[in-house]
């Protein structure tokens, strides 16, 4: 059974599933979220960015939205999947931020192994998160917020601990994309230029466009989608002003973030303001 939250003001969106929705990757295809793959009893065989893999019973392994993954086979899996919207709209320490060592911040595939006392306390948590993900009130959304940032935190104490990263092959694309990405969630406050990036990594700009087209993403929508999201995120947990904002995430003049804003998301930070008191 698939458990699916959404909230509207953010666009978020955290699913909890199984082995049949893993089936949905039987062709090759991004995973467009962030994704935990929790085999449990049994292995689960996978290939990720054309490499074979599996992951061992009693393990679980992060990817990240920009990967191909495909399911061979297996059963008894959960996997959790979120978007940015869902988790990256809150501050976190670097370490287990959306850029952090279980995502964008490791060129390679990070793999945690649970031993018994790991799986019995992952399996409490899991629990309490269905048991949120069937409680609907007005603070169920900050609830999966945090529980998933104590999954986070837990999974890279257990990495960090036991170094088990996996070395996959060698995707100069993809860790070109992994790059630009950790690089844009330094500067993108004061960066909003492609060339800027473009230069920190020795590519010219239509190399990284050209590069970036083949797995589906555009260099000047990441600095764009990564400033919206900030803009979401001061919105809904500040009391700053439009213009506070605009100036926080490097624009002098508020009417240019706010036609930026509109055009991610239809509305104008105002409408999006006020979109929330109503909501709530």
């Amino acid at each position: 059974m698939t458990h699916t939250f959404k909230e509207f003001s953010t666009n978020a969106i955290f699913n909890i599933g199984n082995e049949t929705d893993l089936k949905s990757f039987l062709t090759p295809k991004q995973t467009e979220l962030y994704t935990f793959i929790w085999a449990q009893a049994e292995a689960i065989e996978i290939v990720i960015d054309s490499l074979p893999f599996t992951i061992q019973p009693h393990s679980i392994l992060a990817l990240t939205p920009i990967q191909y993954l495909q399911y061979i086979s297996g059963k008894d899996a959960i996997m959790y999947q979120f978007n940015r919207e869902f988790y990256c709209i809150k501050d976190h320490d670097q370490e287990v931020s959306c850029v952090g060592v279980l995502f964008f911040g490791n060129t390679n595939i990070p793999i945690i192994h649970l031993d018994k006392t790991e799986q019995h306390k992952f399996q409490m948590l899991h629990d309490v998160f269905i048991d949120e993900l069937e409680t609907k009130d007005t603070i169920q959304a900050e609830m999966l917020r945090m529980l998933m940032a104590r999954f986070i935190i837990k999974s890279t104490r257990l990495l960090k601990a036991k170094e088990g990263i996996v070395e996959t092959a060698k995707s100069s694309k993809v860790n070109l994309l992994r790059s630009y990405n950790f690089l844009v969630e330094q500067h993108f406050k004061t960066e909003h230029s492609v060339s800027f990036y473009a230069e920190q990594l020795f590519k010219s700009p239509k190399t990284l466009s050209n590069n970036f087209a083949k797995l589906n993403q555009s260099p000047l929508q990441i600095i764009h989608e990564r400033i919206v999201l900030e803009t979401k995120r001061l919105l809904i947990y500040t009391d700053k002003t439009a213009k506070e904002i605009a100036y926080e995430v490097g624009f002098q003049d508020a009417s240019h973030l706010s036609r930026l804003f509109k055009k991610h998301t239809t509305q104008s930070p105002s409408e999006f303001k006020k979109q929330l008191s109503t909501s709530n």
